[in-house]
């Protein structure tokens, strides 16, 4: 089958929104807690994911990078300080990128150790979605059930259908009187210095570069050759470029750290996106949100009924699960094992970190047992 490198369907615009479980409650946050502009946020975040369609021809979400963002929230970080992260994290991902490093971490790492990460991100997926779900059971119940019977709908697509009833429900609720109307508001030039740069560093920024590394970069591109076995020109080190070129352009107009993410991927193709112009679509839309809603969007955000998003949340993580199918009950399962319980226990992190190293001792010794070869754990 030719690969097709855009579509513009509802689709796509359905698939673009399947990995807004993960985003909202990180945006809300952004905008309410830390003081974002909400324009410069949107509109940064909508050209990122247009760039991003238009270069990598398929879908490639665009999201928070997950440590930064809690960090800056629980902490309660000025607006400053949130830009200034996300230029520090696109110095860090270029000299990775052109140190080399990141073609080394690929060698060096394992599938069994990525399938652990793509495990561990499944169920805390699954985790975070029951929280929302018992917010409104029942309606939680009825958004599975249409997720499974619409997702490959090409004409009253899952997800849009559910984006719609959530509307709806505000709607229905009376919060929309509560919600500003339609307003130009453009992104500001935004500053920071070195200083901030140090300390987001400091406080998060070191911690987020294993996790982006393990599940951005390694688990993404695995997704990719999973999904699009055809598309050998995506490989981990384009990735970390983008990553790198981003974060280096976005803060400076009011975006967040961002990053790509298999879970975001995972949603996006198991809500029916399949080609760049789901990014495109999605871009379009982030950017008329931040232009012409910015004064609404909060409200609206958090107006939003968790249960659907708690059902998005849920069905993604399962299907992030079904990619354990190639695990087999043998000494694979040890570093698979110890990248999953780490990561839940702790962070991904250092589940990611100790999984490889513990895949690499159980080489070494058992080489050092066996004269006629190491234990082949298959990348």
């Amino acid at each position: 089958m030719k690969f097709k490198s855009f579509e513009f369907n509802l689709r796509e615009f359905a698939g673009s929104m399947g990995d807004f479980g993960t985003l909202f409650p990180l945006a809300i946050g952004y905008i309410v807690v830390n003081g974002l502009n909400p324009a410069g946020f949107l509109v940064m975040m909508g050209l990122a994911n247009i760039a991003t369609g238009l270069i990598y021809r398929l879908p490639m979400p665009i999201e928070p990078m997950k440590i930064l963002a809690a960090a800056a929230i629980a902490q309660a970080w000025s607006p400053t300080m949130v830009y200034a992260s996300a230029f520090a994290m696109g110095i860090i991902w270029l000299t990775i990128t052109f140190t080399g490093a990141m073609r080394w971490l690929v060698k060096v790492t394992p599938l069994v150790v990525v399938r652990g990460v793509q495990i561990a991100l499944g169920v805390s997926l699954a985790a975070q979605a029951f929280p929302m779900l018992q917010t409104w059971w029942l309606l939680g119940l009825v958004s599975i059930i249409i997720i499974l019977t619409m997702r490959q709908n090409r004409y009253a697509p899952a997800a849009l259908l559910l984006m719609l009833m959530g509307i709806g429900i505000v709607f229905f609720r009376g919060q929309f009187s509560q919600i500003p109307g339609p307003a130009l508001t453009l992104p500001t030039f935004t500053f920071f210095g070195l200083k901030d740069v140090w300390n987001a560093l400091l406080l998060a920024g070191f911690a987020q570069v294993p996790l982006t590394i393990g599940n951005a970069v390694i688990a993404t591109t695995s997704l990719i050759r999973e999904y699009w076995p055809e598309r050998t020109d995506i490989n981990e080190n384009k990735l970390a470029l983008s990553h790198g070129v981003m974060n280096l352009i976005v803060p400076f107009w009011g975006g967040m750290p961002m990053c790509h993410g298999a879970g975001g991927l995972a949603g996006q193709y198991f809500f029916g996106a399949r080609t760049g112009g789901a990014n495109i679509l999605e871009g379009i839309f982030e950017i008329i949100l931040g232009l012409f809603f910015a004064g609404s969007i909060a409200v609206l955000f958090t107006a939003f009924p968790q249960a659907i998003i708690g059902a998005m949340l849920l069905l993604v993580g399962v299907e992030m699960l079904k990619f354990a199918k190639d695990l087999r009950f043998n000494q694979n399962l040890i570093p698979t094992a110890t990248t999953v319980i780490l990561a839940l226990t702790f962070n991904m992190a250092v589940g990611f970190f100790v999984g490889l190293g513990v895949y690499h001792a159980l080489n070494l010794w058992f080489s050092r047992r066996k004269k006629d070869g190491t234990l082949d754990l298959n990348r």
